[in-house]
């Protein structure tokens, strides 16, 4: 079974068109590593201008393989050079009963996939 994950990914001054582009690719290297799953991901972006990420993992198991993926480091690596990691729940707009985000146009679905 598959394992859906929300996390948040907040720029690092003037980083943030860098960031765009790894979301953008955040899912396709996972998929072609075997790691996630087909289900379509979703990207927005919070007002302070942290992403917020929605996509699955194949399993627990993928996650836990995924720290041993040399191309999954790689792109973590990219990540970190980028933005920091934050918690969904620490974005004011989480403390809203619906919480409103601007969407962000990633390709998220492998071609011809539905």
């Amino acid at each position: 079974m598959g394992v859906m994950v929300i996390v948040g990914y907040r720029p690092k001054p003037g980083r943030e068109a860098d960031l765009e582009n790894e979301v953008r690719g955040h899912l396709p290297l996972l998929r072609s590593e075997g790691l996630a799953t087909n289900r379509p991901g979703l990207a927005m972006r919070a007002a302070d201008g942290t992403i917020v990420e929605v996509f699955e993992w194949v399993s627990q198991a993928a996650i836990e393989a995924a720290h041993g993926n040399p191309a999954v480091a790689a792109m973590w690596e990219r990540f970190e050079a980028c933005c920091d990691y934050v918690p969904v729940g620490s974005l004011e707009e989480s403390t809203q009963l619906f919480s409103a985000f601007a969407p962000v146009e990633i390709a998220t679905n492998p071609a011809g996939s539905t």
